[in-house]
């Protein structure tokens, strides 16, 4: 892993205060999934791109939290780089992210697993993400399944989920304005690992 990630600095407030200046815009607007984000990994010569949910950010980054087998599991488990787009698109905003990325610690996932709604808990144990299913009838029995081994117990973060960080080296926030001509402003590390801001043309 690059050192670059090991000692890049957190974000600046700046940033974080606009994107959540931004996200909370969003929510006001009546976005249906204000924090959904199109998650792009690579795995050899391929790129992927699907869609996820930002669970918290903050000046370390970007967290949303996946199946460790799925293939942006597998994809950023071997990979160690990430971008992320939230297009806001009824507000005119869209933010783009670049880093690089760390799985969360397991008390940080094994907090936020314990907060999710139990069906959801009990998905993420009956749902072989990404593999192929042979009909809906073998996952609904997966999850009765599950339903019953933990019928009488609190249901445990399984060892093959948990969360990814995306801690960024670029973010950029785009306006949009009338005829296409554009607000860009992006932040970036420097030659010396110091944030700046430079604004660029649409």
């Amino acid at each position: 892993m690059p050192d670059m990630f090991e000692t890049s600095p957190p974000l600046p407030d700046k940033v974080v205060d606009t994107f959540r200046d931004g996200l909370q815009a969003a929510k006001n607007a009546g976005i249906c999934e204000p924090t959904a984000m199109t998650l792009a990994t690579r795995e050899a010569e391929k790129v992927s791109a699907r869609t996820v949910l930002l669970k918290h950010f903050d000046q370390q980054g970007f967290v949303f939290y996946t199946n460790l087998n799925s293939n942006k599991g597998r994809h950023l488990t071997q990979h160690h780089n990430a971008a992320l787009t939230f297009a806001w698109l009824e507000i005119e905003q869209q933010v783009l992210v670049e880093g690089m990325v760390e799985q969360v610690a397991d008390a940080e996932a094994d907090a936020y697993f314990a907060g999710r709604p139990r069906d959801s808990q009990i998905g993420a144990w009956a749902s072989l993400q990404s593999q192929p299913l042979g009909s809906r009838q073998e996952f609904e029995q997966a999850i009765a399944d599950y339903q019953q081994r933990f019928s009488d117990q609190p249901v445990p973060r399984p060892p093959h989920w948990s969360g990814f960080r995306v801690k960024p080296l670029m973010v950029e926030f785009w306006y949009g304005r009338e005829f296409r001509l554009h607000d860009r402003f992006r932040w970036q590390l420097d030659q010396h690992n110091h944030w700046q801001c430079q604004r660029l043309y649409p």
